[in-house]
């Protein structure tokens, strides 16, 4: 843990109070890089890169094995590619598209085996088991493994950093699953060794089937075997002879043999015996009373069931009064304490203001005099003071000026209300979310927050309560902006139009051509302005049509802001494009930033027009959009700056490194 700042509080153990921590002036240091936490969603379709590594394909995550296979041919002499899944693969794989489930305990489980018409490219390998992709996931350092080896290993091959699931990687499981293999009913073992090997049964199956289709095909595969269903005692059989084998079988039961009928024949006396048989005549009666017995059964279950719940209930009531009573002695000695706070706070805060009284006339005093000089137009920001009380890094940061508050969306699935005007301190913790709070925006009196749980949820600000939640996307929400009564969500490859209508919001239509994830949206006048892989989309508000594209460079577009006169976007590359608002036509490309530029804000005057950005490298940088250059150059996060949001001339900044901070003038 680093050491605090002169004049900072240092932070206990365990997890850190909710708080705003002032924080002394610091001169201003140049910039520099440092260790990179890359976003949730960066890399699920971008491999992510440290600056001093070169870049690799963006499909495939970082997995290049160049390690040998085991090679086999058929009878025709081909080579065929063999591989046995290790047992620490699911049995039964899902090449689906949906989110990452949490971790949960794994079984050793039969492999199966894997035996590819044509060889794979090694691109589509996991470096920790050097086997094809199983439910291929991106960790949280950039790379692609499958989701067993990621869950199970603690260090990743390429980096050595800890591996953390961050999202299923759909592309390079989509490649997979179109993949063909050899039917599992036309292959064998070769060999006995561990693990076992398998290639292609001359006898067998003849059949090869897209990897994703296998279970369907392997279901009704003629060449399964099967067991007569007459006496487990007859010889195992395939499929495909099933129907002639019980046409001769010797081994046929009366289909009343459980009520006591000991017939055993082959199908001619089958059917005769049915004509004499005690129980035909009885056979409605007896399926009436088996449904009764039935009936009677799933009741009973259902009593149990409702009594074990019963009972559950009674001991956590019994377990929430004794927390309750606890919670109120508690809640009382808090009560006593923050009393003598607050009294001290207060004969502070009278102190405090008496001296800014005193430093007010002195400044009146000597303005009078005219001894000051002329006043100095350069704005130098500092930072005022620290938001700690998030126990995962900010993604997102949203402004309510009405009320001067300030809404932070974490890591950690909650969005906390922070007080920018008075107390400084955390109002609320807004907790409705499964997953990472990626996005925020405010429209009227309501607050809409965008998450990886795929949902939109919507906030009343006046009190600060959930109004609804809609299943927005298939995909992580990624960014909100709203205008002219209208929301607009980002995701992969879409973004939609909600039509707000009170607490309601109405689909008004999915604008699509996008080819990557819409990670920036920004509504200017009667404009919105999506960022997505290496475009920038102008569409028209009123008519919901695309009217212009910009291409860019330096790889996918992360942010994107519009002064009066220019566009302006980040991207994955480190570099900041600014383009002519009028004419469409670049006119710089500004360079400084050594990590990808997440986030940009714009505060303009009257006299100038600023531009902040923050990026991947830790720091913040302030533009002069007048002549293009870096003003200053703003260091004090621990980790990656990921949003930015502005309010009356102050700066927000969120990070990494789990903290908010304020810079004014």
């Amino acid at each position: 843990m680093s050491q605090p700042r002169s004049g900072e509080l240092q932070v206990p153990a365990g997890p850190a109070p909710e708080r705003f921590r002032i924080e002394p002036p610091v001169p201003f240091p140049a910039a520099a890089g440092g260790e990179r936490c890359p976003r949730t969603l960066d890399a699920s379709l971008e491999h992510e890169l440290r600056p001093e590594r070169p870049l690799q394909p963006l499909l495939w995550g970082s997995c290049q094995p160049s390690l040998p296979r085991p090679q086999h041919r058929d009878q025709n002499g081909n080579n065929l590619w063999t591989r046995l899944l290790s047992s620490h693969h699911h049995h039964e794989s899902r090449w689906d598209q949906t989110a990452c489930p949490p971790s949960a305990p794994l079984e050793e489980e039969e492999p199966e085996p894997l035996v590819f018409a044509e060889q794979p490219s090694v691109k589509l390998c996991c470096q920790l088991c050097c086997g094809v992709f199983k439910d291929p996931v991106i960790t949280t350092c950039g790379h692609t493994f499958c989701r067993r080896c990621a869950l199970k290993s603690e260090k990743c091959p390429v980096d050595n950093a800890k591996l953390t699931v961050v999202v299923n990687n759909i592309a390079v499981a989509e490649q997979i699953g179109e993949l063909f293999i050899h039917c599992r009913h036309g292959c064998r073992v070769v060999g006995a060794g561990k693990p076992s090997v398998f290639e292609v049964d001359p006898r067998g199956c003849p059949f090869t089937i897209k990897l994703s289709a296998r279970k369907d095909h392997e279901g009704s595969c003629d060449y399964r075997p099967v067991r007569c269903p007459n006496n487990p005692s007859c010889p195992p059989l395939l499929k495909m002879n099933l129907e002639a084998h019980l046409k001769e079988c010797e081994h046929i039961k009366c289909p009343h043999s459980k009520y006591g009928c000991t017939f055993i024949g082959n199908q001619d006396t089958y059917e005769t015996h049915l004509e004499t048989c005690r129980f035909e005549g009885l056979k409605e009666f007896l399926q009436q009373t088996d449904d009764r017995f039935h009936e009677m059964h799933v009741a009973l279950a259902q009593k149990d069931q409702e009594i074990a719940f019963l009972r559950s209930m009674l001991g956590k009531l019994s377990e929430k009064i004794d927390q309750l009573e606890k919670s109120l002695e508690l809640k009382f000695d808090v009560l006593d304490e923050n009393q003598s706070k607050l009294s001290e706070d207060l004969m502070e805060f009278r102190r405090d203001a008496s001296m800014l009284n005193d430093e007010l006339s002195h400044i009146n005093a000597r303005l009078n005099m005219g001894i000051l000089g002329s006043y100095d137009p350069q704005q130098i920001f500092k930072c005022k003071g620290t938001f700690v009380g998030h126990q995962g890094p900010v993604w997102c940061l949203c402004v309510y000026s009405m009320g001067d508050l300030l809404f932070s969306g974490s890591s950690d699935k909650t969005i906390k209300v922070w007080d920018t005007c008075t107390t400084y301190k955390c109002q609320k913790t807004l907790e409705g979310h499964d997953g990472i709070v990626l996005a925020l925006c405010i429209q009227g009196c309501k607050l809409y927050s965008g998450s990886a749980d795929c949902t939109i949820i919507v906030w009343d600000i006046q009190n600060l309560q959930k109004v609804n939640t809609i299943r927005a996307h298939d995909n992580p929400v990624c960014t909100l902006v709203s205008s002219h009564n209208m929301l607009f969500s980002g995701s992969l490859k879409a973004i939609k139009v909600w039509d707000i209508v009170g607490t309601e919001l109405k689909l008004k239509k999915e604008l699509t051509g996008l080819n990557h994830w819409v990670r920036a949206l920004v509504a200017a006048q009667s404009y919105l302005y999506s960022g997505s892989y290496q475009t920038i989309k102008i569409w028209d508000i009123r008519t919901l049509d695309c009217i212009h594209v910009l291409q860019t460079s330096g790889g996918s577009v992360y942010s994107i802001a519009v002064t009066n006169h220019h566009i302006v976007c980040g991207t994955y590359e480190n570099l900041i494009h600014v383009w002519d608002i009028e004419s469409k036509e670049q006119v710089r490309t500004l360079t400084g930033h050594v990590g990808t530029v997440y986030a940009l804000a714009v505060i303009s005057t009257p006299d100038q027009t600023k531009v902040f950005s923050a990026s991947y490298d830790r720091s913040l940088r302030v533009w002069s959009m007048d002549n293009m250059i870096c003003t200053q150059t703003l260091l004090r996060h621990q980790g990656s700056v990921t949003a930015l949001a502005v309010s009356r001339g102050r700066l927000f900044s969120g990070a990494v490194d789990s903290t908010v901070k304020v810079w004014t003038c």
